[in-house]
């Protein structure tokens, strides 16, 4: 979910950093929201893991104190794009503002104009940013006994795609800002990689964690035994994915969301996206990837002992937006939660807007159901969900 032709880096974290689960009161004395980029903090014993084991990230459907959002800072990622994209992001700033605060995270030289496309109702952070994915590069508020904290799940660029050098210290710098303990993971990866239904059950697709750009050498079971401790999950469902796919390697963001406990909303690309009807011809990689997902949810329960309920949710037809080519994000399921609201995607099929808005509605019921056109946003592989990062309120 990024520029199509994103720069590339080469050096990976290396398994050493991430051997271990480092908690700290945020960064140094020398960091801040506006300092350089510094090297991440080192680990500390792996003893300190305990400390977060009580740790539970709350459903999206709970209360959340705030939104957290960032401006899209770089011409050379998007080009003569950054106009409409900035344009896009202030929309839906102040679409979720008018349910709950919203942050917004900008660079120090661009707050301004940060401040004048969003409005008054939405606050601006300065602090610097790559890039508008907060969902990747901002923390993951979990509660416990001990109280807040948050999870630094060591941001790489979805696995050196794309430039990181601010982004990867967003979530140490952000929670320095409001002293919320920072937690930092021993894998790497993005929020955008699991779903949790706030009752022990986590879904994650096999593809964005068990992928040597983010996590060499290290094991499915591993990183679920990583993933179950910092989350608070008690079981994880995998689904295949497809690696290598878009910037995300298919995050389950993109294509299944807990509508609540043991009610998946699944995406199913448009029928009208399988046009190759030779025999030999290959399914499409994201119609393929919704028929795994569906066969697992069919075959699994939840952490209660729950069997799922699937609720479809076809994808726009392509053919029917402007705009729409390869890489497209055409997925409803990346939709946010709010607080007494649904933000979700309208790409231009109206029948399928409608249709979206509809379904997700009457699986959220009690929230006004806000749509936001996000063509240039998705047009890069991206959605609402990846611009958003909630923090749970207190007592979530």
């Amino acid at each position: 979910m990024a520029h199509p032709r994103p720069s590339r880096r080469t050096l990976l974290r290396s398994s050493a950093v991430l051997a271990a689960l480092a908690l700290t009161d945020g960064c140094s004395a020398a960091g801040g929201p506006d300092a350089s980029p510094e090297p991440p903090l080192p680990p500390v014993p792996p003893g300190a893991a305990g400390a977060a084991q009580a740790r539970v990230m709350p459903a999206e459907t709970g209360p959340h104190a705030r939104t957290f959002m960032a401006w899209p800072a770089s011409a050379e990622l998007w080009g003569e794009q950054l106009p409409g994209v900035r344009q896009e992001v202030a929309e839906v700033a102040r679409a979720v503002a008018g349910f709950e605060p919203v942050v917004l995270l900008a660079r120090p030289d661009q707050a301004d104009q940060a401040r004048q496309a969003c409005g008054s109702s939405v606050e601006v952070l300065e602090l610097k940013v790559d890039d508008l994915w907060a969902r990747g590069s901002g923390p993951t508020f979990v509660t416990g006994p001990r109280g807040p904290a948050a999870i630094d799940f060591n941001f790489n660029g979805w696995g050196d795609k794309q430039t990181h050098a601010n982004d990867a210290l967003v979530a140490r710098y952000l929670l320095d800002h409001y002293r919320v303990t920072r937690v930092q993971a021993p894998v790497t990866g993005e929020g955008g990689g699991f779903e949790v239904d706030g009752e022990g059950t986590l879904l994650a697709t096999e593809s964005s964690w068990v992928n040597g750009n983010r996590n060499p050498g290290a094991s499915r079971d591993r990183i679920e035994e990583d993933l179950k401790a910092l989350l608070g999950a008690e079981k994880v469902i995998w689904f295949q994915g497809a690696a290598w796919q878009d910037l995300t390697d298919c995050h389950v963001d993109t294509l299944a969301r807990f509508a609540e406990p043991g009610t998946v909303l699944l995406h199913r690309p448009a029928a009208a996206a399988q046009t190759d009807t030779r025999p030999d011809a290959q399914p499409d990689i994201r119609t393929a990837a919704a028929d795994q997902a569906a066969q697992v949810l069919r075959s699994e329960t939840d952490a209660k002992g729950r069997a799922f309920t699937v609720v479809d949710l076809p994808g726009p037809d392509l053919g029917l937006v402007p705009g729409a080519g390869r890489g497209f994000l055409a997925t409803y399921v990346n939709y946010y939660v709010c607080n007494g609201g649904v933000i979700v995607p309208r790409f231009g099929d109206r029948a399928a807007d409608e249709r979206a808005a509809a379904v997700i509605g009457e699986q959220h019921p009690g929230r006004t159901v806000a749509q936001v056109d996000i063509g240039r946003i998705a047009a890069v592989g991206g959605g609402i969900h990846c611009l958003t990062q909630q923090q749970p309120a207190p007592g979530a």
